[in-house]
């Protein structure tokens, strides 16, 4: 398996959805696991072993990205 060298522009925000590389790493590999354990939840643990297996992330930092993901966006178009 290929290991993902870190670039110059990781952690800018995509112009088309706002996600950074770490942070479709980690919706890509939720996704997969997901899949395999029949649609059932991923536990945070099992998360972390597999992400940590495509990219180098702290605990803490895979946290602040399923906070981030998993928070109510704010409607940018200023309607409720």
């Amino acid at each position: 398996m290929k290991r993902y060298q870190p670039g110059p522009y990781d952690n800018l925000p995509d112009v088309r959805d706002g996600l950074t590389r770490k942070e479709r790493i980690v919706l890509w590999v939720l996704h997969q696991t997901q899949e395999e354990r029949r649609g059932r939840n991923v536990p945070t643990a099992m998360l972390y072993g597999r992400v940590v297996e495509y990219i180098d992330m702290s605990v803490e930092e895979l946290q602040r990205i399923l906070a981030r993901l998993a928070a109510p966006q704010e409607n940018t178009r200023g309607k409720p």
